[in-house]
This record gives C-alpha cells, sequence and structure tokens, in this order.
C-alpha cells in the first residue's frame, strides 16, 4: 500500500477545502456537500448523503468514493460519521424511481438528505449539474467529490450505505449475486435476469429494453 505522505496529503486537503472556505468567507456558517450513489444500476434504491465537516477536518484518504477500495470506503466511512458537524443518509426506492424516473428520484434522495439534517445547512454544495426543489441557498459543482471534502465525504457515506443495503438484500435473492455486482449491469446480472426474470427490487423502466416489454 502506498504510504501516504503526511504534508502533502494536508495539502491536499486543504485544497478541496477551498470551495467551503470562500463560503464562510461569504458569511455562510454551516456549510454541507451533498452527493448520491446508485443512479445507474438496474436494481434498488439511489442513496444520497449530507455532510458538514468540522472547519479545517482533516480525515486522510479523503477522496470521491470512486477512486477508493471498499476496505477504504469502510473506515473513512466510521471516521467521517465520527468527526461530523452533522451528516444525513437518505434513499428512494426502485418502485419511486420507476414513477417519477431516476434523476428526479435522484434530486428527491438529496432533498430529503438535506432536509433530515439535525443541523441545518445554511448552504449547500451538491455533486454534479442540476438540482431541484433546493430551497436552500445553494450551488451545482461538477465534479464536485474530487473538489470539496463535505462533497467527498456524503459520496463515501451514500455509497457505503447503497452498499450495505444491497448486501442485505442479496440474503433474500441470492440467485442474482447482488452481494458482488451491487446491482449494475454486468454480464452475470443480466444472465441472472434473463434466467430468473426481475424481482422485486428491481427497476422495470431499467429493463424494458433488456426483456424488450412495454
Amino acid at each position: 500500500m502506498k504510504k501516504i505522505n503526511y504534508e502533502e496529503e494536508v495539502m491536499r486537503l486543504k485544497n478541496m477545502s477551498e470551495i467551503e472556505r470562500q463560503k464562510r468567507e461569504e458569511g455562510y456558517v454551516y456549510v454541507a456537500g451533498v452527493d448520491e450513489a446508485g443512479r445507474g444500476p438496474l436494481a434498488g434504491p439511489v442513496f444520497a448523503a449530507c455532510v458538514i465537516l468540522p472547519n479545517e477536518c482533516e480525515i486522510f484518504g479523503l477522496n470521491d468514493s470512486k477512486k477508493l477500495s471498499e476496505k477504504k470506503r469502510e473506515e473513512l466511512f466510521d471516521e467521517i460519521i465520527n468527526k461530523a458537524v452533522a451528516y444525513s443518509i437518505a434513499s428512494v426506492d426502485e418502485k419511486i424511481i420507476d414513477e417519477i424516473n431516476i434523476l428526479n428520484a435522484t434530486y428527491a434522495a438529496m432533498n430529503k438528505a438535506v432536509d433530515d439534517m439535525k443541523i441545518k445547512p445554511d448552504y449547500v454544495l451538491i455533486d454534479g449539474n442540476s438540482i431541484k426543489n433546493m430551497t436552500i441557498s445553494h450551488e451545482t459543482v461538477v465534479k464536485g467529490d474530487a473538489k470539496s471534502v463535505n462533497i467527498a465525504a456524503a459520496s463515501i457515506l451514500a455509497k457505503v450505505s447503497r452498499d450495505h443495503y444491497i448486501c442485505r438484500i442479496a440474503e433474500e435473492y441470492p440467485e442474482y449475486g447482488f452481494e458482488k455486482h451491487k446491482g449494475y449491469g454486468t454480464k452475470a446480472h443480466i444472465d441472472a435476469i434473463l434466467k430468473y426474470g426481475p424481482c422485486p427490487i428491481h427497476r422495470k423502466t431499467f429493463l424494458k429494453k433488456l426483456l424488450k416489454e412495454d
């Protein structure tokens, strides 16, 4: 494993905290980050998390969840929860995704994560390029999970929480191998759907082309 250079890591985290510092200089006190996990899978909910880390909080290795190993995400998950000023994790299930589409479901999960915060943020940084129905002052940040410590923390909480949920569901539907692919459209997952048909947690609107159904 690559050894972390202390000075380089402190500087990297400082750079990732710049957007939060700018917002505090503008007068905002509780600057939160929001990110989602699970827009692409064929099954299960979409998750979102909202996090406010303390000013100048140092969590070594904090980064976009997609750039981290599963082991590292698990380690950071506990550290984020222990150090956060406040955090919240929300989800919108596959039935709602089928009703309102995945983009609107993602917006709903993000808004719910913000609404559920015990300490209400007064400014929200949102990963991506769009959001709807956010009533708190906010901005979207493209690739924000690599540019903001709070968004990076939110990405880890959302990803790990969703993975834990899917692994529990895998015990109910062992034939699909959810614990391996987490619901994404791998060959093994698609082969299982074609063999067994969809199960209750599959997103039916995501399977129309695969199953050639209306």
